[in-house]
C-alpha cells in the first residue's frame, strides 16, 4: 500500500461536515462554476478562516453584490401596474372600474419601467435574508452575528428590490449578459445554498432529510471542479464530462441502468484515453468484514464496468486506463494501480489542504503519468 503522511493540516482548514478537509474551496467553487480562479474579493486569510461553507459563501455574497452596487445593480425594463392620477401606459379598465378608481380621478395603469427589481437582484435580496433566518456561520456566536449583521443592512439597502420564494428552476432560467460576470458568481452562489439548505424530503419534526442535499451539492462541486480544471488545463486532450456510454448488448434491455462516467479523457495526438470517476467521500479505503481495510468495491466495479463495456470499440478503448479520484483524509494519501488484463485502474487521491499551486501539479501529474 502506498500510503504517504501530508504536511499537518492548518488549523484555518475548512471541514466539510462529512470529514474531508478543504483550504482551497474558493478556487474549487470557481472552477467548478466555470470561473477564473480569482482572490480579488478578498484575502486567503478570508477565505481560509471561514468556519463553515455558509460562512464563506455569505461573505463572498456580500463582498460581491456591494461591489455591485458601488458600480450600480443591473436594472431591466419590467411591468409596473400603479394607481395613478394622471395616464400611463395602458389603463386597467377592469381593476380601475372594480375599485371605482376613475370616481376619484385616479385609474390602474400598466407600463413598462426601467427598474432595478429584477429577477437576478430578486434572487440575490432573497439569499441575503434566507442566510439571517438558517445560516450556519459556525460557533463563535460573535463573529456569526457579526456576519448576520452585514447580510440584514445589505438587504436594507436593497428594499427597492422585492421579496420571492426561491426556487432552483427560477435560478437556472436567469440569462446573463457578457458584462454579468459577478451576477454568474452570485448566483451560483445562491444556488449552491439553495441545494445545501433544501427543507426535509418527509413530514413532519424529523429533521434527518432522506436525500443529504449538502452531501448532494459538494459532490457535485467537487465534480464539477475537477472537470473543468482539466478541461482549462489540458488543451491537448478532449475532456468529455458526463458523456453516455452504450451497454453494446447483443439483446437491447430497457431496464439497464444508464452508464455516465464523471469524466471521458482522449489524448488528441495518441488517442490515449482516460476514464475517470470522481468520490467525493471519506471513505475511500474501507473496513472489510475481517477488520482490515480494501477498496470500496462499489467504486471499484463500477469503474471496471465503464472499462470493459468499451473496449471493443477501439484499440484505443482496449487499452484505456481508469481512475478513482478521493479527496485525502486523516493526513494520509492513497496513490495505488491496479492491472487488470489489458487495462490499468489506478485509486488516486488530491490533497484540498494542500497549497493551491501543490494542487494544481498534483492533478496535472494524474493525467500524465503512463499506463
Amino acid at each position: 500500500m502506498n500510503v504517504e503522511s501530508t504536511p499537518d493540516i492548518a488549523a484555518s482548514a475548512y471541514w466539510t461536515e462529512y470529514g474531508i478537509p478543504i483550504r482551497n474551496l474558493w478556487y474549487i467553487l470557481l472552477y467548478a462554476w466555470n470561473e477564473a480562479p480569482t482572490t480579488s474579493l478578498g484575502t486567503m486569510d478570508d477565505i481560509e478562516n471561514a468556519p463553515t461553507l455558509d460562512a464563506l459563501l455569505a461573505s463572498m455574497l456580500v463582498k460581491l453584490t456591494q461591489q455591485r452596487m458601488r458600480i450600480g445593480l443591473g436594472r431591466n425594463y419590467v411591468e409596473e401596474k400603479l394607481l395613478l392620477r394622471g395616464i400611463r401606459g395602458r389603463i386597467n379598465f377592469s381593476d380601475s372600474l372594480k375599485y371605482h378608481a376613475f370616481e376619484r380621478g385616479q385609474a390602474y395603469c400598466e407600463f413598462q419601467q426601467y427598474s432595478q427589481n429584477v429577477p437576478k437582484n430578486q434572487i440575490v435580496r432573497s439569499t441575503l435574508l434566507r442566510l439571517v433566518q438558517i445560516g450556519q456561520f459556525g460557533p463563535n456566536l460573535v463573529l456569526a452575528e457579526k456576519l448576520r449583521h452585514s447580510l440584514r443592512r445589505l438587504a436594507r439597502d436593497l428594499d427597492s428590490v422585492d421579496l420571492i420564494e426561491l426556487k432552483l428552476d427560477f435560478i437556472h432560467r436567469q440569462q446573463l449578459g457578457r458584462n454579468d460576470q459577478d451576477y454568474r458568481l452570485m448566483l451560483a452562489i445562491c444556488e449552491l445554498l439553495l441545494q445545501r439548505q433544501m427543507p426535509t424530503d418527509s413530514p413532519g419534526s424529523n429533521r434527518l432529510p432522506v436525500i443529504d442535499h449538502a452531501a448532494l451539492a459538494l459532490h457535485r462541486v467537487y465534480e464539477r471542479f475537477v472537470a473543468n480544471f482539466y478541461r482549462l488545463h489540458l488543451p491537448a486532450w478532449d475532456v468529455i464530462p458526463q458523456k453516455r456510454f452504450g451497454w453494446h448488448e447483443t439483446i437491447p434491455n430497457m431496464y439497464l441502468p444508464s452508464m455516465v462516467p464523471d469524466l471521458f479523457l482522449q489524448e488528441k495526438s495518441s488517442g490515449r484515453i482516460i476514464i475517470l470517476d470522481t468520490k467525493f467521500t471519506a471513505q475511500s479505503l474501507i473496513k472489510n468484514q475481517w477488520g482490515g481495510e480494501g477498496f470500496n468495491s462499489g467504486h471499484l466495479y463500477q469503474l471496471y464496468a465503464y472499462l470493459k463495456t468499451q473496449e471493443h470499440v477501439s484499440e484505443h478503448h482496449r487499452q484505456a486506463s481508469g481512475i478513482l479520484l478521493y479527496p485525502v483524509v486523516s493526513k494520509e494519501k492513497i496513490s495505488e494501480r491496479v492491472c487488470l488484463q489489458n487495462q490499468t485502474v489506478r485509486i488516486e487521491s488530491v490533497d484540498l489542504v494542500a497549497p493551491w499551486e501543490e494542487i494544481e501539479q498534483h492533478l496535472l501529474a494524474l493525467i500524465s503519468q503512463i499506463n
